[in-house]
């Protein structure tokens, strides 16, 4: 059986036993992972429901794919950059094509949302018994309210009873 599936915005025709090189997934070398996005599965020129179809994979490795130059040039502007770039991937190896059992993992996510909602309940049952909270006031009553800060001018006194104790030294 093979199936067409999505990931990383590319497509990929496999069938079990396939290895092939995607765009990075989250995993380690060994770990199994479900590719769930099946666009297309079949078997010869026969056709199954896609929705229903899983692909799943073990990764192989997590490596770099080869080196891509990046050169820019603007000419008569002495403008020359040279830069190289390697893409992160995963190497997978198909392990399985075939109809899976993708109800329980969305019966699970419904499960872990539910205590969400209680908690939420309970949340709202908590601000009810609160006090409403006091409304603010306006920015403008706010900054009329308040009184500019006084402004420091002891080292402008320093400096004048310096030079009036300079005079009366001199005078005497």
């Amino acid at each position: 059986m093979f199936a067409v599936v999505r990931t990383g915005g590319k497509q990929y025709r496999v069938a079990e036993g396939d290895k092939i090189a995607v765009e990075k997934l989250a995993g380690d070398a060994g770990e199994t992972i479900v590719l769930d996005d099946v666009l297309l599965a079949g078997e010869g020129a026969d056709l199954a429901d896609a929705s229903k179809v899983t692909v799943s994979a073990e990764v192989i490795a997590q490596a770099k794919s080869e080196k891509v130059t990046v050169f820019k040039k603007r000419r008569r502007h002495n403008y020359r950059r040279k830069n190289g770039h390697r893409q992160q991937m995963t190497l997978l190896r198909i392990t399985a094509v075939g109809e899976g059992k993708s109800a329980p993992k969305k019966a699970a996510a419904k499960k872990e949302e539910a205590p969400r909602a209680e908690a939420s309940a309970e949340e709202a049952k908590a601000t009810e018994t609160k006090a409403p909270a006091k409304k603010a006031t306006p920015k403008k009553e706010a900054a009329a309210d308040k009184k500019p800060a006084a402004k420091k001018a002891a080292p402008k006194k320093a400096a004048a009873t310096k030079k009036s104790a300079d005079k009366s030294a001199d005078e005497k």
